[in-house]
């Protein structure tokens, strides 16, 4: 890391002060990085000049960045009364370190001892970061904005907010301010009066935590008797509008401190409420209004907060908030009295514990000596020479009843006390009930504060609090802690203890835990009823893990499953035993329903993943162990149903699927009546001599000398094959592979009439034929004279008015039918 070095020897004050017609000349350099100002409050005094002939230029302020020799002048005999010195260098601080620290040294700067100089450092932190002064090897005490320091050294320390700047405090050296931090961008400079030789020191300069007030000052406070006054920022003038400073004191061992406020200004609020709070490790927060008395006594490190309102600023002259306090420091070699008050311990009875019996600790209940108290009334108690790590604070509630109807009727709630005396040398470490229903009776247990959650190994409580389940021969039930998806815990037994305790360092401050009831007793030996959040995985242990159940002791677990999802259950830990009588069960049943979706012995293999559509039960039975132990954690996953998917794909494809017939059936309905007006009736040359009418009638049915000849459709190029194949042999036709349309007569509206005589007698006969034939099928309909001709063998056709000449000229002469037949 770099170090800027801000001193008067950043200067470099090669200077040859001469007097020229009563004019100071100086030969400035001002060291890289830093800039020098040198200002005059009146405009129209005395100037500073640089430049010689043309070149030169005076005003009343000069600014020097650059790291070159400028020299000066000051056009009046004594500048020092009237100019300023000011050397100014920016700090910037980064994610984990800054780009130098606060040095002050002097050198042989005879020039400038007459001058009043300010130096001022510019730090920097990013947005929600403080960046933080360390004081502790001279440490600096606060002092009114009007007074001054014995070694004429006063120190400043300034916010810059949006808005505006704000005035921390004056400072001197040798106080008990080991520390300040400043969010985000803020100034520290040191005032040196004109005539006084700058004394060497070095403030380190790192990045700070992320706080939410203004500023947080640490200080710490001396062994035996002392006090230190602080002031709040701007005072005597008003403390920001709706912000917060923190003063952070740590006091050594033995010792204790209390708060004095010496002068208070109030302002008028318009939203929120000015207020002061404390904060100790193991203790919570102590809320407390301005005009409220405060705690007389502190053991061990303690902050105090100061909060203001949004305040009325509308009329003129309205105050603000200003705080003037003191803090004073004294060892508690002496006794500290403390009483107790029993109405406030929600029906709980205190217990305090000497932990080391080498320690100095004194405890005395009434002024008895002891080394263990028990508070079952309002008492007396005086500690001396108490360590907070000498005692242990616990409080006890025995709870039960010998019959169900001596019971009480409504639910008990289990409430551990808001705030213990801070009198007491520790904070409540943890708070006990002891539930005693009758025999085979139940303790069912709920969460007020929403849902528990199981506490495990890879699954710590990030809360502030643990709930412990003991049975009365010292089996654990499990350990719990708020804000998961176990609504309900029912347990069949003669005594079962609750365990409230705190995590880490953090205080016992958690009102409502649980209520209790003391019912009947339930089939299984535990009940735990669960409603799980979609995609938010709950893991279950059973009861006793990782030790394992009790032998043959059952436990059940009702699974709230929504509609339209599905849990899936995964095993990630299970243990089976060997049994020696009965055997271990595994098992998941719907809701309802008869038949059970999974069942497994430890004898057989379980699956590793199952998925329930339906709320169910998940139950666990222990057997008597042989040698190992049966345990296991499932986790529980809630989404939502691909049945319900699967249900809405195929819904989809179904519709799509009508839709698709539903035109098919109307398309062939149009080309179903397209076809009917586009048929005509055709006639087929048989050769047989056999004459039928296309139609409804179809083929003849009454053809028995001839049924080989009877067909179910007939291919017009079969029809005709014998007579191109005969022209084709004598040179007639040609090869054809393609169809080729026919050239002749096409006009529909002439009848077909032949040239023989006989046509008339021939279309009776055929009539009569056709007459006899569909006897046996619906009667043909009513068709035009020409449709009941019969085509006769060896007979040309032509149209009415069409003579002889004018057929085709490509047939050919006219050929003789092969066989005839």
């Amino acid at each position: 890391m770099s170090v800027s070095r801000v001193t008067l020897q950043i200067l470099l004050l090669t200077a040859i002060a001469s007097t020229v017609s009563e004019a100071l000349k100086l030969t400035i350099t001002p060291d890289r990085g830093s800039t020098l100002n040198i200002s005059n409050s009146d405009v129209k005094g005395c100037k500073v000049c640089t430049g010689a002939a043309r070149s030169r230029q005076c005003r009343a302020s000069l600014l020097l960045k650059d790291n070159t020799p400028v020299s000066v002048e000051f056009d009046c005999a004594k500048p020092q009364d009237v100019f300023n010195v000011e050397i100014l260098k920016n700090i910037e601080c980064a994610a984990k370190s800054c780009t130098g620290h606060i040095i002050q040294s002097d050198s042989d700067l005879l020039p400038l001892l007459g001058f009043n100089r300010k130096f001022t450092w510019n730090l920097k932190a990013s947005v929600s970061t403080a960046f933080k002064i360390d004081f502790s090897n001279t440490g600096l005490r606060q002092i009114n904005a009007s007074d001054s320091c014995a070694d004429r050294h006063r120190y400043t320390l300034r916010a810059f907010q949006t808005t505006g700047d704000v005035a921390v405090g004056k400072y001197c050296k040798t106080g008990p301010i080991s520390s300040a931090q400043i969010l985000n961008r803020g100034s520290f400079s040191l005032d040196v009066p004109a005539g006084q030789k700058l004394q060497n020191g070095r403030f380190d300069v790192s990045v700070g935590e992320e706080i939410k007030s203004l500023a947080k000052m640490t200080l710490t406070l001396p062994k035996g008797t002392s006090s230190s006054e602080l002031l709040s920022p701007n005072y005597p003038d008003s403390f920001p509008d709706d912000d917060v400073m923190e003063w952070y004191f740590n006091v050594p061992d033995k010792h204790k401190a209390s708060v004095q406020f010496l002068k208070l200004r109030q302002p008028s609020c318009l939203k929120k409420d000015t207020a002061v709070e404390y904060h100790s490790r193991g203790r919570g927060a102590l809320v407390l209004r301005l005009t409220d008395p405060q705690p007389e006594q502190n053991q061990g490190n303690f902050s105090l907060t100061l909060r203001n309102c949004e305040m009325d600023r509308r009329r003129a002259g309205s105050p603000g908030l200003s705080l003037n306090l003191k803090v004073f420091t004294s060892s508690i070699s002496s006794p500290v009295s403390c009483k107790v008050d029993v109405s406030k311990m929600e029906g709980l009875t205190l217990h305090i514990k000497k932990l080391r019996p080498a320690s100095d600790c004194e405890m005395k209940i009434n002024s008895v000596p002891t080394e263990t108290i028990t508070v079952t009334s309002n008492s007396d108690l005086s500690f001396q020479d108490c360590l907070p790590e000498d005692v242990r604070v616990t409080a006890l509630r025995v709870i039960g009843c010998n019959q169900l109807k001596d019971c009480p009727k409504t639910p008990i709630n289990l409430s551990v006390p808001g705030l213990l005396p801070t009198c007491l040398p520790a904070p409540l470490s943890s708070a006990t009930w002891t539930l005693r229903p009758p025999e085979h009776g139940t303790v069912e247990l709920t969460s007020l504060s929403g849902y528990l959650k199981q506490s495990l190994p890879w699954l710590p409580c990030n809360d502030s609090v643990i709930i412990k389940l003991v049975e009365e021969d010292s089996t654990t039930v499990g350990h719990f802690c708020p804000q998961g998806a176990i609504q309900k815990v029912q347990i069949r037994t003669h005594n079962v203890s609750v365990t409230v305790s705190s995590t880490g360092d953090r205080a016992l401050i958690f009102k409502n835990v649980l209520t209790a009831k003391l019912k009947e007793e339930i089939s299984e030996r535990y009940i735990f009823t669960v409603s799980p959040k979609r995609d938010t995985p709950v893991f279950l242990a059973s009861p006793g893990w990782p030790a394992g159940m009790e032998s043959y002791s059952t436990a059940s677990w009702i699974i709230s499953v929504p509609p339209k999802m599905e849990a899936r259950l995964a095993f990630a830990n299970i243990s089976q035993p060997k049994c020696s009588n009965r055997h271990t069960s595994t098992k998941i049943q719907r809701v309802g329903r008869l038949e059970e979706d999974y069942s497994r012995r430890e004898d057989e293999e379980a699956e590793t993943e199952i998925t329930v559509s339906e709320t169910f039960y998940f139950n666990m039975s222990n057997c008597m162990p042989e040698r190992g132990h049966f345990s296991a954690v499932t986790k529980i996953t809630l989404q939502k149903s691909k049945n319900l998917l699967l249900m809405i794909i195929l819904s989809v494809v179904a519709a799509l699927l009508v839709i698709f017939v539903t035109v098919l059936v109307v398309v062939c309905v149009v080309i179903r009546k397209k076809k009917k007006k586009l048929n005509h009736q055709v006639s087929i040359y048989n050769p047989n001599g056999t004459v039928f009418l296309p139609g409804q009638n179809g083929l003849p049915e009454t053809r028995d000398d001839n049924s080989e000849h009877e067909y179910a459709s007939i291919e017009d190029t079969l029809v005709y094959t014998h007579l191109l194949r005969k022209g084709r042999e004598i040179g007639m036709y040609g090869e054809f592979d393609t169809y080729r349309p026919f050239t002749g007569q096409t006009d529909s509206t002439k009848p077909l009439v032949s040239r023989n005589s006989d046509a008339e007698e021939m279309q009776n006969r055929a009539h009569q034929q056709l007459k006899s034939s569909s006897q046996e099928g619906p009667p043909l309909p009513i068709r035009p004279l020409s449709h009941g001709k019969r085509l006769v063998e060896n007979e040309i056709y032509q149209a009415e008015g069409q003579s002889e000449d004018e057929h085709s000229p490509t047939l050919g002469p006219r050929l003789e039918p092969e066989g005839g037949n």
